[in-house]
This record gives C-alpha cells, sequence and structure tokens, in this order.
C-alpha cells in the first residue's frame, strides 16, 4: 500500500463564506486556520499549500469573552529601547475593526515558509458587503 502524497497540481483552492457576527473569536480563528491550510481535506499533506480562499464578513461583531475587552494586550516593538507600544483590545478594535482576527489568524498559522501564502488568502470585511461575489462562495456555519 502506497502513501498518498499531494501535489500542487491536485489541489484546486475553493472559496469559503463565514459570517462573523456573535461569533467568539479564538473558535473562528481556528475554524478560518483550518480552512485556510486545508486540514478539513481527507488529501491534506503539510508541505503542500492545498487550502482555500476563506471570505469572513461582519468582522466587527465578533465576541471575546470575559474581561478581554479591556484585559487582552497587543503589543509591537519598534526594536529600539523603550519601544514597547501596548494597546488594549478595544483600542485596536475601535481603530481597525478586522485587525484581531487576521492577527488571530496569522498567529495560529505554523510558522513556515507556507505561512504568508496562505494568510494572502484570508479575506476580512467589517460589515457584511464584499466584493467576491465573481467567486462562488459555499456558506460555512
Amino acid at each position: 500500500m502506497k502513501t498518498f502524497v499531494a501535489k500542487k497540481e491536485d489541489c484546486r483552492p475553493e472559496w469559503y463564506l463565514l459570517d462573523a457576527r456573535d461569533k467568539v473569536l479564538g473558535r473562528l480563528a481556528t475554524r478560518v486556520a483550518t480552512l485556510l491550510m486545508g486540514k478539513h481535506r481527507p488529501s491534506y499533506t503539510p508541505h503542500v499549500d492545498s487550502g482555500d480562499h476563506v471570505v469572513v464578513v461582519n468582522a466587527s461583531g465578533i465576541r471575546v469573552t470575559g474581561n478581554k475587552y479591556d484585559e487582552k494586550l497587543y503589543r509591537r516593538h519598534s526594536f529600539y529601547p523603550g519601544g514597547l507600544k501596548t494597546r488594549t483590545y478595544r483600542q485596536v478594535v475601535e481603530r481597525f475593526p478586522t485587525r484581531p482576527l487576521e492577527m488571530a489568524v496569522k498567529r495560529m498559522l505554523p510558522k513556515n515558509k507556507l505561512q504568508a501564502k496562505r494568510i494572502v488568502r484570508l479575506h476580512v470585511y467589517a460589515g457584511p458587503a464584499h466584493q467576491h461575489q465573481a467567486q462562488k462562495l459555499t456558506a460555512v456555519e
């Protein structure tokens, strides 16, 4: 019996639509990361980019549990002394409503050469309108 290894030519990317209204941030991010990696397919191969395109609408309606709205921190550093910048979840959402989901999904993807290719296939929109009607989107719960 031979082991099946997927080839890039065999993988046909599909388009999925997810509605983020009243969904928990972490649970939605894991679902999106799974679709981007292609782990939902029986022909999943870790070193082959066999994932799909994911369109997420209503990202401004994502929920977070507990006190994360005011206590969850996003940190970045400029690599200069005293260059640590810290923002709360509330501050990030007010300025960029799609950013928390994008960051959560990117951090859930494997840190390898395929990460950049996979994150490009993520399309996040704050409202219900999107520009991907031509790609026959499959709605995912």
